[in-house]
């Protein structure tokens, strides 16, 4: 953001007309030699003067950061841009100059495009106010500070919270006063943004240290040996600070004593005494103070050190009203993050579940209504999905081919399911085992001919450009906008389907063949049209799932497969042939889903183990689902 920044100031500041400007020329004059030779030492104060002159010293600045600034053997500054120059005071063109490129390091051109961010913040554009704010957030300094501090209020409600948050978290990094600085953390207590919580971090960045009394310093907590506090850990900290010498492992000691038997004895001590620890860190000692062997200490001094110094954590920031506020504000950065966390996995938890429901629909009816077990309800999700590729091929505006792919592929698995009842299904009526059977070879035959088609690999079906992206409400909840849109159709065909069932005839009709189909027969009620219809109305909502599905996962001749079992698992575990049943199966699948990848990221193929046998127990103690059918319907 900088570059573009200095990019549009000099832009801006060549177009105006050519004018004298006395202050600059007069800075100039008095700091020529400093310009060409800069320290970052000593440039602050002039590089702020310049800048001070208007636009020309604001375009001097910034043809000096880009390294665009060159001085004639006359001492004049011009700004040279390709094959021409521009005088960096008037303006004027200076033709066929050759001057001299003026080369500040990387510390100058720091200070230079501060002062060129802090000028923009004052810039009557909101546009240019709102790169400046962003540039500073990401690269802000003690400069951009003091400027922020110094400009005009922000009229722009949007601009002036931006402001304010970044001027509180430089508070918190470059404030020399502790007040400020914890005025400004607590302004800021409860933000969970990553950038607050990493200016709080180095506030409470700790260093372990060993001092025989309680050292002068902001001491976080003591620490225990033994406890919080492992014994090896403090020698270490003992022998990296000098306090003791590194640690004779016995090894070494039996090593150096052996290199160093004179006459049967050790420095006067016999070998047969060297049996006793105690005597052969005697003999040790001895060789150290004669210089035979390297300085090191025994297991002795080591318990001496240890029992003569005590360890401490200090805080790397000296006051301790500082690191209070910062404490109690990352607690409560952490408790809200904590809650969020759990809002976002929340959240997650809904749309895999609206994504189960939307998936399991068209299976509640079918399996629920009319007890078919259709092990092809995975290829008509597939159909769908690849009814919603073609309409993309044929359609090339996405919303448009979305909002014809929707209707078509319901009609498209509406007909396939006709089809297959009329074809399988009605002649196996009442045979479960051999409909599973007879489904699960026409799932078998429905992806062979999805791969003769469409081949293996995958094909994409891309969402509208509205539905791209997510909606971000922070840091860290978050949801894609295709995850919130099949949340809406899910919803929108759980309406439907209340309507249906509660609002039509056929819904009627429906809810007499599944209580009692001899009585619905006796009626005038065809059990046999009723049963097509309910099939088909089934696949038709699975084609549309696929559609839906289609928009984020890979669609391929396999995609049904992945659902199948989660849309048999959330009928049965919500409760056969009840819609609220799916919609609780699914969201508890859903959910649970979710808080076992939580606790489980990097192993999925654990997380569906894990959730296969949760379902296993729960069906052992609630064998009919969350939500039972009663009456009649529960007992056929």
């Amino acid at each position: 953001m900088i570059r573009p920044l200095i990019a549009l100031v000099l832009t801006l500041c060549l177009a105006l007309p050519a004018s004298a400007n006395p202050a600059l020329e007069a800075v100039i004059a008095d700091n020529l030699d400093q310009i060409q030779k800069p320290s970052r030492k000593t440039v602050e104060p002039l590089v702020a003067e310049i800048a001070a002159t208007g636009p020309e010293g604001l375009a001097l600045l910034s043809a000096w950061a880009g390294r665009a600034l060159g001085v004639t053997d006359d001492g004049r500054l011009l700004i040279v841009d390709g094959d021409s120059a521009r005088d960096a005071v008037t303006g004027a063109a200076v033709p066929d100059a050759d001057p001299k490129m003026l080369r500040p390091n990387s510390g100058v051109r720091s200070v230079i495009e501060s002062a060129l961010v802090a000028g923009e913040i004052s810039s009557p554009d909101p546009a240019r106010r709102a790169a400046a704010l962003a540039s500073i957030a990401r690269d802000g300094t003690a400069g951009h500070l003091a400027a922020l501090r110094a400009a005009p209020p922000e009229a722009d409600p949007a601009l002036a919270a931006q402001r304010e948050r970044a001027t509180n978290l430089l508070a918190i990094r470059f404030d020399p006063d502790p007040a400020a600085r914890v005025a400004a953390i607590e302004g800021m207590a409860g933000d969970v943004g990553l950038d607050f919580r990493a200016a709080l971090n180095p506030l409470l960045a700790v260093t372990r240290v060993a001092s025989p009394t309680e050292p002068k310093a902001n001491i976080a907590r003591e620490l225990t040996i033994g406890g919080d506090f492992p014994r090896e850990a403090a020698i270490a900290l003992l022998t990296a600070n000098g306090t003791l010498q590194p640690r004779l492992t016995p090894a070494d000691q039996r090593n150096a004593l052996a290199a160093n038997i004179v006459d049967g004895a050790v420095a006067g001590i016999p070998v047969a005494e060297l049996d006793d620890p105690a005597a052969r860190d005697r003999a040790y000692e001895a060789l150290e103070a004669a210089g035979a062997v390297p300085p090191a200490a025994t297991d002795a001094e080591a318990e001496a050190a240890l029992a003569a110094n005590r360890f401490f954590e200090t805080y790397a920031e000296a006051d301790r009203a500082v690191t209070d506020a910062a404490r109690a504000a990352q607690t409560r950065a952490q408790v809200r993050l904590a809650a969020m966390t759990g809002i976002d996995l929340g959240l997650d938890a809904l749309s895999l579940a609206s994504i189960y429901f939307l998936a399991a629909i068209g299976l509640a009816i079918t399996f629920g209504v009319m007890r078919v077990i259709n092990m092809a309800h995975g290829e008509f999700i597939m159909m769908g999905a690849y009814t919603g590729y073609v309409t993309q091929t044929l359609i090339a505006n996405r919303t448009l081919s979305l909002v014809v792919a929707l209707p078509l592929a319901f009609a498209v698995t509406f007909a396939a399911g006709v089809l297959l009842y009329r074809l399988v299904i009605r002649h196996l009526a009442n045979r479960p085992l051999e409909t599973l059977l007879a489904t699960f070879g026409v799932s078998i035959a429905l992806q062979q001919l999805a791969k003769n088609i469409f081949g293996t690999q995958a094909r994409p079906l891309t969402a509208p450009a509205w539905l791209e992206g997510s909606i971000t409400v922070n840091d860290v909840i978050s949801i894609s906008s295709i995850r919130v849109a099949i949340f809406v159709l899910a919803l929108l065909f759980l309406g439907l389907f209340l309507f249906i069932m509660k609002r039509t005839r056929l819904g009627l009709e429906v809810r007499a063949v599944t209580q009692n189909p001899g009585m619905s027969a006796s009626m005038g009620i065809n059990p046999d049209r009723i049963a097509m219809m309910t099939f088909g109305l089934g696949s038709g909502i699975a084609g549309i799932a696929g559609v839906a599905i289609g928009l984020f996962a890979q669609v391929t001749s396999e995609l049904g497969q992945q659902y199948i079992v989660q849309s048999f698992m959330t009928v049965v575990v919500g409760g056969v042939g009840n819609i609220w049943g799916t919609l609780a199966g699914a969201a508890l699948i859903g959910g649970l889903s979710k808080v076992i990848e939580f606790f489980n990221p990097s192993n999925t193929l654990a997380a569906q183990t894990f959730m296969i046998l949760f379902i296993v127990i729960f069906i052992q103690f609630r064998p009919r689902g969350i939500i039972p059918q009663r009456g009649r319907a529960a007992e056929a």
